[in-house]
């Protein structure tokens, strides 16, 4: 009895341990990169994502979820401690209040962790138990992506390109005279520098007012704790004939590579290295409210985002060895709610073709990519009005600026999503044969069901393409 006891206590040992190596083993961790350039929506799209994926009941499209084999999800501690965490509490409770407002936006990087429960699919599922997957939401501006293109530009190339660019926007015009009248041969007056990259800077937000995407560097606004550094304190200048040492022009390339050195690579190294899937949120509505312009700089914008990325699929020893792969990359047109839903697919089809020469570079080269229009916070309900003697799909919602209820026909989107983008390339200064109007909705009062996260459109879409192949 005594060996009986001594036997079944050892196997007792061997299946417990055993069992924490399987579960060990059986747990898998996905890191998720979140970013929009500006105005996209990033903040709430990541606060209604929790929310819908801890509360399922809005989540249909979400195969494991229709399956019944999500058996649970939670917050976790993340496990960066060195990373703030993203706020979901205070954000969500800016959008479900009595009073609904937008959260504040995210001005630096951030991350959240959720662990799913979930039941195997397949043959396995009768004899296996539940698996965890851990999914790490990296929060992370769009305009720190866009730098990671001054990684392989020396200051000159970074400088001339930037003027040239500068040269087509209106809002540019007094940065542009007070780079003209710099001479970079003449001895550093740090005056004049620190005047150089605050005219710069006002120029780049300027251009953020206008609807405008390349807002690089990134980090001149949003500084964070560099705000006033010599490492933000330098602007793009016509090369003069010398640059003697200790000139303008020498210091101004100094600080631009000790930006690229110290504050891109690192982001790069630390962050952006290690992300499996990639969302990006465009605001293309936005973009074609205002103007031929704005959808050229976006598509050139979006063209240059996957030059960052190292698509392809992940392999165990790549994993292993840090050289991660992004696998899926979407691209979701964000706001669809300021649309009525028979207009969605034109918008996809806009979005698809605004991203053809981004989503040709994924494809490659291996990684799964695709458009989606969606909204995070449904904020309008669906009404069609009569205009002109013809009856149009419209929506309603309380606008933002007055908190007085609107109707908004935003015009017809075309089928041909060349209508837009031809002008765009020829540099046309206005639609021709169109108006596009868009007006700014505040969050809809809701009152939510037990089981149920805020309401909203294709966001159970995005997350089955992002991790659903994982749950």
């Amino acid at each position: 009895m005594a060996f009986s006891g001594l036997t079944d206590g050892i196997a007792r040992r061997i299946e417990g341990a055993g069992s924490t190596l399987s579960g060990t083993f059986l747990d898998t961790t996905l890191r998720l990169g979140v970013t929009g350039l500006s105005r996209a929506g990033k903040t709430v799209f990541i606060t209604a994502l929790v929310a819908n994926l801890l509360n399922r009941g809005r989540m249909p499209q979400l195969k494991a979820q229709a399956q019944g084999r999500i058996q649970a999800v939670h917050l976790q501690p993340q496990p960066d401690l060195t990373l703030p965490r993203f706020d979901y509490e205070t954000h969500l409770a800016a959008l479900t209040g009595d009073n609904p407002r937008w959260p504040a936006s995210t001005r630096a990087i951030s991350e959240l962790r959720l662990s799913f429960r979930v039941q195997p699919a397949g043959l396995l599922a009768s004899w296996r138990g539940p698996r965890t997957l851990h999914l790490d939401i990296v929060d992370y501006p769009g305009e720190w992506l866009l730098d990671l293109a001054l990684l392989e530009q020396s200051y000159e190339d970074w400088s001339e390109s930037t003027l040239a660019r500068l040269e087509r926007r209106p809002e540019a015009a007094a940065f542009l005279a007070l780079a003209r009248a710099e001479d970079g041969a003449l001895a550093l007056d740090e005056t004049r520098a620190r005047a150089a990259a605050e005219a710069f800077t006002a120029c780049l937000a300027a251009a953020r007012d206008a609807g405008q995407s390349d807002l690089t560097p990134g980090r001149f606004l949003l500084p964070g704790d560099l705000a006033g550094s010599p490492v933000l304190t330098f602007a793009p200048l016509p090369k003069p004939a010398l640059t003697p040492r200790a000139s303008l022009w020498r210091e101004m390339e100094r600080r631009y590579d000790a930006y690229r050195s110290k504050v891109v690579r690192p982001f790069f190294r630390d962050h952006f290295a290690k992300v499996d899937r990639q969302i990006v949120l465009v605001d293309v509505l936005g973009a074609i409210h205002q103007g031929p312009r704005a959808v050229e700089d976006l598509r050139r914008s979006m063209a240059g985002v996957l030059s960052a990325f190292r698509p392809g699929r992940n392999s165990w020893l790549a994993a292993l060895l840090g050289a991660r792969r992004v696998e899926r990359i979407l691209f979701a047109a964000t706001k669809a709610d300021h649309l009525h839903h028979e207009q969605h697919p034109a918008l996809t089809a806009i979005t698809a073709a605004l991203l053809a020469e981004a989503k040709s570079r994924a494809d490659f080269s291996g990684a799964r990519t695709e458009a989606m229009s969606l909204a995070s916070l449904r904020t309008t309900v669906e009404e069609t009005v009569t205009r002109d003697g013809a009856t149009v799909p419209a929506v309603r919602g309380t606008l933002l600026a007055t908190g007085k209820p609107a109707l908004m026909y935003p015009g017809a989107l075309p089928a041909d999503p060349a209508r837009l983008l031809s002008p765009a390339r020829e540099g046309a200064e206005a639609w021709l044969d169109a108006d596009y109007h868009l007006m700014s909705f505040a969050p809809a009062r809701i009152s939510l069901k037990p089981g149920e996260g805020p309401p909203h459109i294709r966001l159970d879409r995005a997350v089955e393409f992002l991790i659903g192949d994982q749950l």
